[in-house]
């Protein structure tokens, strides 16, 4: 039969067992968590995100800041704006090709990067400790997720 979508029964309240809607949770979990520590630093989820893959070294062309971000290219040019004028970034031509501009993290991108991460791990370690060590199957669990699933809207 084409053009029929399949809908889910509807489920007991409080009952969030489907994979759906634990992804929803989570996320909601995760936002109550960092928005606001990364707030406090002066940054957006997306400028976070920025953060953190500029932490990975070397420098990182608009396009790929992005894809990472999962944003348009004018938003990442906007916020990168923004993060060269917090003193967290800033922009020097590729060796390899001068026409090209690279984004690299600033030394105070560092230390806001290392103290929002040391902030978060804290609140997430006391959870973590609690699911008595199953954090290496969580770990395992979220990188087979991200590793297979987009990070932008197909």
């Amino acid at each position: 039969m084409t053009g029929t979508t399949h809908v889910p029964s509807p489920r007991a309240p409080g009952d969030h067992s489907t994979v759906v809607e634990l992804l929803d949770h989570a996320d909601r979990a995760v936002d109550a968590v960092v928005t606001p520590v990364t707030t406090q630093e002066g940054l957006s989820r997306e400028g976070w995100r920025v953060l953190l893959l500029l932490s990975r070294g070397g420098g990182r062309s608009m396009g790929e800041i992005a894809e990472h971000a999962a944003i348009p290219n004018p938003t990442a040019t906007r916020m990168v704006d923004r993060l060269v004028a917090q003193s967290f970034a800033f922009r020097r031509n590729d060796p390899n090709d001068r026409r090209r501009v690279l984004v690299h993290l600033a030394p105070a991108g560092r230390e806001v990067v290392e103290r929002v991460s040391q902030q978060l791990e804290l609140r997430v370690g006391d959870l973590l400790e609690q699911m008595s060590g199953n954090d290496a199957t969580l770990r395992s669990l979220l990188s087979m997720l991200v590793n297979n699933l987009p990070l932008t809207p197909e």
